[in-house]
């Protein structure tokens, strides 16, 4: 018996759609692309580790090594891109954001440095009401280098300051 209710998108969701679901912006913006993604189940997305990134001009200038909080803030990049595209309740153009709410059995296992491509895979364990549970890994040439499990609650975007404030 197959699976119809599974929604699997084919087409890679580039730059542009990505800041469009998410409010990040450079240098915390730290999805470059999403290759596949199945509504409502999983996600895998890339960032590419450059020389470049600013970050590296003190972690660390001799010997450049990604932080391993930057590789959780890209899985829970991931993580809301997944529940962004899943919430079809939600409407095209609706401005959101997810706070990380906990951070379960976050493990490092291999240093991230420029040059990387970081693959980042997340999978939805529940979402109840505005909370979602994720289980994340990412891997750079099919070798594990991080994984943990996400909590996070998925929330409108907080109205614009405006200058005069």
């Amino acid at each position: 018996m197959s699976d119809e209710s599974s929604q699997k998108i084919t087409t890679k969701l580039d730059i542009a759609r990505i800041r469009a679901l998410l409010p990040h912006r450079y240098p915390f913006l730290l999805v470059d692309r999403v290759t596949e993604i199945e509504l409502g189940k999983r996600i895998v997305a890339l960032k590419n580790v450059t020389v470049n990134e600013p970050f590296f001009n003190g972690h660390f200038p001799t010997a450049p090594v990604m932080p391993g909080v930057l590789i959780i803030e890209a899985l829970a990049q991931a993580a809301a891109i997944l529940a962004f595209e899943s919430d079809k309740a939600v409407g095209e153009g609706t401005q959101r954001v997810v706070y990380l709410a906990g951070i379960d059995d976050a493990r490092f296992k291999k240093p991230v440095v420029p040059g990387d491509q970081l693959v980042l895979h997340v999978e939805i364990e529940r979402i109840v009401k505005n909370i979602g549970k994720f289980k994340t890994t990412a891997t750079v040439d099919g070798k594990l280098v991080a994984g943990a499990t996400l909590i996070a609650a998925l929330q409108p975007s907080p109205p614009q300051a405006s200058a005069a404030e």
